[in-house]
């Protein structure tokens, strides 16, 4: 029977067993960026590039309808220009990085809405927006697998300068690394990764499963790689609670994933290993006593 209940779902029907692929592939390339999200002071940066690829997505669905390709392509053109254009006024004008993202951001969400809109319905709006993950289809998976490969050996090519620009940037420019190649490189695999979350999980929640499971990492472990790795390993879990809990609910796929990962963030801040409530108050309470 507890078979029956954890794998018979993913045995019996295929599109489950994509859908959980798929989420095993999103969870590998979204925990090292989301983790380097957080260190590097970014995280609502994440959320503003997740907004910026809609109107791109938009453009492509106006062109070719629910392409995969066309609204892919459309998804990292604009946010890869989107990115541009805030660097641009970042380091012209006194304006703060952040303030610029959202400037941009909140300009493109507005366009990609009125896209849509205007040459959609509302059902292709939702599914946009929110993504549809038990309907991922072959094509879908080779994009995913192929954006998380290209992550993990972009981040690996890059990973001690990416490291020195989030800690001491300066000692990283005297050593003559180029730190705005650097950012300019990992923001790109930011981009990447969103355009492969968007079709399964939607826009505006692509960006929970590389983030919320970032977050909830800091409370288990220490070191970068392992900060990365159970980053991973807990986006992989909501995937597969997530996906568990809408077939024996009859839920909503996308919004069960983040919620569960949003669950493990709870639990996280609760009674994790490292500076949680458990160990900050209670555990210290307990050996005073």
């Amino acid at each position: 029977m507890l078979y029956d209940f954890l794998a018979g779902p993913f045995v019996e029907f295929p599109f489950l067993r994509r859908a959980l692929v798929g989420a095993l592939a999103l969870a590998l390339g979204c925990g090292p960026i989301g983790t380097f999200l957080v260190l590097r002071r970014m995280s609502l940066m994440g959320d503003a590039m997740s907004h910026a690829v809609l109107p791109g997505a938009a453009i492509g669905f106006m062109f070719a309808g629910l392409s995969l390709p066309a609204m892919s392509l459309g998804g990292l053109g604009a946010g890869l220009l989107v990115a541009l254009l805030a660097g641009i006024v970042t380091r012209l004008t006194p304006l703060r990085e952040d303030a610029s993202f959202a400037a941009f951001y909140l300009m493109s969400l507005a366009l990609g809405v009125l896209i849509v809109s205007t040459h959609g319905s509302s059902v292709d709006l939702l599914h946009v927006l929110f993504g549809t993950i038990l309907a991922v289809d072959d094509t879908a998976l080779i994009l995913v697998g192929a954006i998380a490969t290209v992550t993990l050996i972009a981040l690996a090519l890059i990973y001690r300068p990416l490291v020195l620009d989030a800690f001491d940037p300066g000692f990283l420019r005297s050593v003559g690394v180029p730190g705005g190649t650097i950012h300019a490189l990992f923001l790109t695999l930011v981009v990447l990764n969103l355009v492969a979350g968007f079709q399964a999980l939607g826009t505006l929640m692509a960006v929970g499963l590389m983030m919320i499971p970032a977050a909830a990492a800091r409370f288990w472990a220490r070191e970068i790689w392992s900060l990365a790795a159970v980053s991973s390993a807990l986006a992989a879990l909501a995937g597969y609670v997530g996906l568990l809990v809408s077939y024996h609910a009859d839920l909503p796929s996308g919004p069960a994933i983040i919620l569960t990962a949003g669950l493990l963030y709870l639990v996280s801040v609760a009674v994790g290993r490292r500076d949680s409530i458990r160990t900050r108050y209670f555990v210290k309470s307990h050996l005073a006593a």
